[in-house]
C-alpha cells in the first residue's frame, strides 16, 4: 500500500495573510524562529506590519528582541516603535526607543509616532526630552518631526511652543497647516485659529473642515454655518460636523435640514443624527432613523451602537435591550470596548434587567463614575434603592469621586429607602467634603426625604437657607409632605410660592384644596376652587384606557 504524501505547508509569507488572532501570531513567530527565516528582513517587516495590524506588537517586540542588535535594520525597528506607540502603554514605547539608542542611532523616522504616544498620554516631560534628543540628532527641522512636535505642543496646551515651532518652518506643509489650527481649536483660541487658516496660500479640503469643526467646537454655529456656505466643496465631515453641532445646540430641525441635504451619509452622519436624537430626548425618532440606517446596509460602529442603546434605555423597552444585545454579536461589535460595556449597563439597568446588568457590570476591568450611576438608576427605578446606597458606598471605597449627577441618584435612594440619617450625611458631604455647590434637585430630594418622615420644619429651614430663588421642586416636595401628615399653615406657606412661581399649574392648587379637605375645611376648598376658577385655571381631566 503506497502512502499518501503529505501535503506542504504553505508558505509562511501566506499564512501572514491568512492570520486573524494574536494566537496565529505566536505560532507563526515559532514557524520563523524553526525555518531560520530571521534573516529575511522583507518576511520581518510584512511579519511587524500583520501584528500591527491585529494590535498586537509585543508578538513582533518578541521576535526582534531575541535577534542580534546587527541583524534588525533601522527601518524594522521603526516600524515595532510606530506599533508599540499606537497599541501599547507609553513605558513599552519608551523602551524601544531606549533600545534604538543603545544599539543605533534613532532617525526622522524614530520620533513622530513616539511623539503621538507621548501627546495622548499627555506627557510634556517626556515630549521635551524626546524634542530635545531631535535636536542633538539634527532631525528636528525634519517636517515630519517637526509636525509632530507642533501636534505634541498643542494636546499639552502649549500653544506659544507649537506656534514657535510652526513660524520656524521655512516652508509649512499642509498638514502643519492642519496642526496649527487644531492647536488653536483645541485651546479655544479660535480667532488665532481663523487667522491661520486665512494664512493658507492654498487651501485644501481637510483645512476647511478644521475651521468649520473648529467653529462647532466653541459654540459659534452661525460662524460655523457661514464658512460651510463658503466651502468650494462641501463635504461629508462638515456636514457631520455641523449636524453634532446643532444637535448638541438642542435644535434637531437644523440638523435635520442639514442631514437630509446630505446625498452620500457615512456612519459618521448617521450616528450624528441618532446620537443627536437620542440625547435631546426624542428616542422614538433616534429609533426612526435607525431604522432607515439599517435598510442601508451600513455596518455599524460604536458610536451607532452607544446611541441606540441611550435611546433603548429613555424607553425602558426589555425586549428592545435583548435585540440590540444580538445585533452588537451579529455585527461583531467589542463588547469590550469601554463605551459599548458602560452603555449595555446602563441599558440593561434602566430596562429593567438588573441581573444582566449586574454581571456586565462585574465584569467591566475599570469601573467609572458613569457605570456606577447607571447601577444606582437602575435599583432606584426598579425598587431597590438599599442597593444603590451600598453600591454608593463601594464606589466611594474605591476611590471614585462623585459627581452632581451620583449625588442626586444617592439622594433620590435615600428618600426611596426612608434613609433619613443617611440622606442628611451625604448632603453634608457633597457640600462639605466634595465641595459641590447643591442645585434644585438636591434640596427636592432632602426636602422630600425629611417631608416624608414629619420632619416638616427641618425641611422648611432647608428650603429657606438655600442660595437664591427657591427651587418649584423643593416647595413642591415640602407641600407633598404636608399633605400626607396634615400640616395646613405650613402646607399653605408652600402652596403660596408655588402659586407664586407656577401660576398656571392647577395641581399646586388642587393640592391645598386636598389638604383642606382632609380636615373637613370645606369652606376653604370652596374659596381655592373659585380661586381656580377667578384665574381661568382648569385641571386636566384624568382618562382610563380599558385593554382588551
Amino acid at each position: 500500500m503506497r502512502l499518501a504524501a503529505s501535503r506542504p505547508s504553505p508558505p509562511v509569507a501566506t499564512l501572514l495573510g491568512r492570520c486573524r488572532t494574536a494566537r496565529c501570531l505566536a505560532q507563526l513567530h515559532a514557524r520563523i524562529v524553526r525555518l531560520g527565516l530571521h534573516n529575511q528582513h522583507a518576511l520581518l517587516a510584512r511579519f511587524a506590519a500583520a501584528c500591527d495590524a491585529l494590535a498586537a506588537p509585543s508578538v513582533a517586540d518578541s521576535l526582534l528582541s531575541a535577534l542580534p542588535p546587527h541583524a534588525v535594520p533601522l527601518s524594522l525597528r521603526n516600524t515595532l516603535l510606530a506599533s508599540l506607540s499606537r497599541h501599547s502603554p507609553l513605558h513599552a514605547a519608551l523602551a524601544q526607543f531606549s533600545l534604538i539608542r543603545r544599539d543605533a542611532c534613532p532617525d526622522a523616522f524614530s520620533f513622530p509616532s513616539l511623539l503621538r504616544a507621548c501627546a495622548r498620554v499627555p506627557c510634556v516631560h517626556t515630549g521635551s526630552a524626546l524634542h530635545a534628543a531631535a535636536i542633538r540628532l539634527g532631525v528636528d527641522t525634519d517636517l515630519f518631526v517637526r509636525t509632530a512636535l507642533i501636534q505634541f505642543y498643542g494636546r499639552c496646551s502649549a500653544a506659544g511652543a507649537a506656534r514657535a515651532l510652526f513660524d520656524s518652518m521655512i516652508v509649512a506643509s499642509e498638514v502643519s497647516w492642519t496642526s496649527i489650527i487644531m492647536v488653536y481649536v483645541d485651546c479655544g483660541d479660535i480667532l488665532s485659529a481663523r487667522e491661520c487658516f486665512d494664512r493658507i496660500p492654498h487651501r485644501n479640503v481637510v483645512h476647511w473642515n478644521a475651521m468649520v469643526h473648529g467653529y462647532v467646537k466653541c459654540g459659534d454655529l452661525e460662524s460655523a454655518r457661514r464658512l460651510f456656505e463658503e466651502m468650494p466643496q462641501r463635504t461629508a465631515a462638515a456636514h457631520t460636523s455641523l449636524i453634532g453641532g446643532y444637535a448638541k445646540a438642542g435644535n434637531m430641525q437644523g440638523a435635520k435640514l442639514l442631514f437630509d441635504k446630505l446625498q452620500d451619509r457615512d456612519v459618521f452622519a448617521w450616528s450624528a443624527m441618532i446620537s443627536g436624537y437620542a440625547q435631546n430626548g426624542y428616542p422614538r425618532e433616534a429609533l426612526r432613523i435607525f431604522n432607515q440606517f439599517r435598510e442601508k446596509d451600513i455596518c455599524p460602529d460604536e458610536l451607532v451602537i452607544v446611541a441606540l442603546m441611550t435611546a433603548c434605555s429613555q424607553l425602558g423597552n426589555i425586549m428592545l435591550a435583548k435585540w440590540i444585545e444580538g445585533y452588537i454579536v451579529r455585527y461583531s461589535i467589542d463588547m469590550n470596548n469601554a463605551h459599548v460595556l458602560a452603555g449595555l449597563v446602563n441599558m440593561n439597568a434602566k430596562c429593567g434587567n438588573m441581573e444582566r446588568a449586574t454581571v456586565l457590570f462585574e465584569s467591566m476591568p475599570v469601573r467609572d463614575v458613569f457605570s456606577y450611576c447607571s447601577m444606582m438608576q437602575g435599583h432606584c427605578l426598579h425598587g431597590s434603592a438599599t442597593k444603590a446606597v451600598e453600591l454608593f458606598s463601594r464606589m466611594l471605597l474605591e476611590g471614585l469621586s462623585p459627581d452632581n449627577a451620583v449625588f442626586t441618584v444617592v439622594l433620590t435612594a435615600c428618600n426611596h429607602a426612608g434613609l433619613v440619617e443617611q440622606g442628611k450625611k451625604y448632603f453634608g458631604m457633597m457640600k462639605n467634603e466634595y465641595l459641590i455647590v447643591p442645585c434644585g434637585d438636591h434640596y427636592a430630594c432632602l426636602v422630600s426625604l425629611l417631608g416624608r418622615f414629619g420632619m416638616l420644619r427641618d425641611a422648611y429651614e432647608i428650603i429657606k437657607s438655600m442660595p437664591g430663588k427657591p427651587h418649584p421642586g423643593s416647595w413642591g416636595a415640602l407641600l407633598g409632605g404636608c399633605i400626607l401628615h396634615g400640616d395646613v399653615e405650613l402646607g399653605k406657606i408652600a402652596a403660596q410660592k408655588l402659586f407664586e412661581v407656577e401660576p398656571e399649574n392647577a395641581g399646586n392648587y388642587v393640592s391645598l384644596s386636598n389638604i383642606y379637605a382632609n380636615i373637613d375645611r370645606w369652606v376653604d376648598v370652596s374659596q381655592v376652587r373659585a380661586e381656580m376658577t377667578g384665574k381661568g385655571i382648569t385641571k386636566i381631566a384624568g382618562r382610563t384606557l380599558v385593554l382588551q
